[in-house]
Formats: structure tokens, C-alpha cells, sequence
């Protein structure tokens, strides 16, 4: 029987908030749940990761979850951030009608290039995938993700870590109060509750979940075969697939293929 993916929590709850009279939107959260999930998820596949790296995919998980909080409720998004220094691609993909979300760092394979790139895709419902590239500089997810903001969504935003584990996203919307917004540091954005005008909007739950299967995994290669399994095997009986989006490895056998 296969092994089900465990979970620690029901997710991390990001509530957002409209700041009156400033014209904001604002989306916080402590992010230990998802990052415990996260670690689960890690030790489960047999995945090990260095601390820069680690603290990498962590701080883009973080502002990538937040960005789906703050989305509409009807959209699935794609994002594959391209470092050059170090030398990775880093994907997300988010589900806001499931309120989910997963990710998976690549470090083999990667292109050189002269910049940092950030690539994205949204859907709303069955609607038409929408794509934008966009380049960034330096190594930090929430610099990259104002640069995707500024260059992609027409609108700023900006990212603050208010703690290990905690991370809050204020995003512009018309007639914001531009000055006060360019003047906010990590203070500023932890004390809001305090000195503004909060008025709540959602509170939204997200958790750790990618939705692959061995039928699923399966059901590609066999597409990929079109019958020729020998091609697809070669001289092995067995191939480790891994999943595209969280890297989880399934074993398949040349018989269950029809080999």
C-alpha cells in the first residue's frame, strides 16, 4: 500500500487586513505550521538541504503564500524564481480554492545567465494562463518579489521578516498614501495594529499539500511511453520518478507500465 504524505497542522492561518486611510492591503502570518509541514515533507522524501538554501526556499515560501493570500479566491499561481548566485531554480505553485500550496528547489540542470529571472503564471477558474517574466537583483525572495510586483503587477508591495518565522506583505491599491507606504520599515509594519486603522478582510488557512500520486505519476509516464516502454526503461527494471512540484521520488516498476 502506498505510504500517504503526513501533515503536523491544518495549515497556517494569513489574515489580511485593509489599512484605512493609507489605502493598503495588508497579509501576516506566523509561518512555524507550513515550515513544520514543510520539514515533514523533507524527511519523508529523503531530502537534505544546506542552510542557505534552506532559509531560501523558507523565506519564498513565506512571501509566496502570503501573495495567494491576498489573491482571489478562484486563482491557481506558478512561480519559478531563477537565482545565478546561488545557482538555483525555486518553484511554488499555489491552489487558492484548496488553499494550498508546494514547492521544490532545483539545483542540478540549471541555465546560466547574465540576471536573476522571475517567472509567473495565474488562472483564474478555467480561464486562460496568463505569463509574465520579470528580472530581479540579488539573492533575497522578498526583494525578488517586490521587483515581480513593480515589473509584473503594475502596483507595489513590499515584504517584511518580522521575525524567524513571521512575514508580512503590504500591497499598494489606488490612492495609496505613496509617501507613508515608501517610509515603512519592520516597526512600523509590526506596530499596525496600534497606529492604524485596521479593517479585517479574510482570514485563510493554507497548508502544505502538492496532490500527486503514484495513479498520477503513473498515468504521465505511460503518457510519455505511448507503448514504447523499452524505450522508457531502457535495460532497468525500475525508474525513480520524481514528482515536477514537491520532489517527492515514486519508484515504478517496468511491469506496472505493461513492460
Amino acid at each position: 500500500m502506498e505510504k500517504k504524505p503526513v501533515s503536523a497542522s491544518e495549515g497556517v492561518p494569513i489574515q489580511t487586513y485593509f489599512v484605512r486611510y493609507r489605502n493598503v492591503l495588508l497579509a501576516r502570518a506566523d509561518f512555524e505550521p507550513l515550515y513544520i509541514d514543510y520539514y515533514l515533507h523533507l524527511a519523508e522524501a529523503g531530502f537534505r538541504m544546506g542552510q542557505r538554501l534552506d532559509s531560501l526556499f523558507k523565506t519564498a515560501l513565506a512571501a509566496f503564500a502570503l501573495h495567494c493570500a491576498s489573491r482571489p479566491r478562484n486563482e491557481t499561481i506558478g512561480w519559478t524564481l531563477n537565482f545565478q548566485d546561488p545557482l538555483v531554480n525555486l518553484f511554488l505553485g499555489g491552489d487558492n480554492d484548496e488553499q494550498t500550496v508546494v514547492g521544490r528547489l532545483f539545483a542540478e540542470n540549471v541555465k546560466e545567465a547574465e540576471e536573476n529571472s522571475f517567472y509567473a503564471e495565474v488562472a483564474r477558474g478555467n480561464g486562460p494562463v496568463m505569463r509574465s517574466i520579470a528580472p530581479f537583483e540579488g539573492e533575497c525572495p522578498l526583494r525578488a518579489v517586490e521587483a515581480f510586483y513593480r515589473q509584473s503587477e503594475q502596483r507595489p508591495a513590499r515584504l517584511f521578516a518580522l521575525g524567524p518565522e513571521e512575514f508580512a506583505m503590504v500591497t499598494a491599491h489606488p490612492d495609496c498614501d505613496q509617501e507613508w507606504f515608501d517610509q515603512l520599515d519592520e516597526e512600523e509594519v509590526h506596530g499596525l495594529g496600534g497606529s492604524q486603522t485596521l479593517a479585517p478582510l479574510e482570514n485563510r488557512r493554507y497548508r502544505w499539500r502538492c496532490g500527486c500520486s503514484r495513479a498520477r505519476i503513473l498515468g504521465i509516464l505511460g503518457g510519455a511511453a505511448r507503448g514504447d516502454v523499452e524505450g522508457l526503461f531502457g535495460e532497468e527494471s525500475e525508474l525513480k520518478v520524481n514528482c515536477p512540484r514537491c520532489g517527492r521520488v515514486y519508484p515504478v516498476r517496468r511491469d506496472e507500465l505493461g513492460g
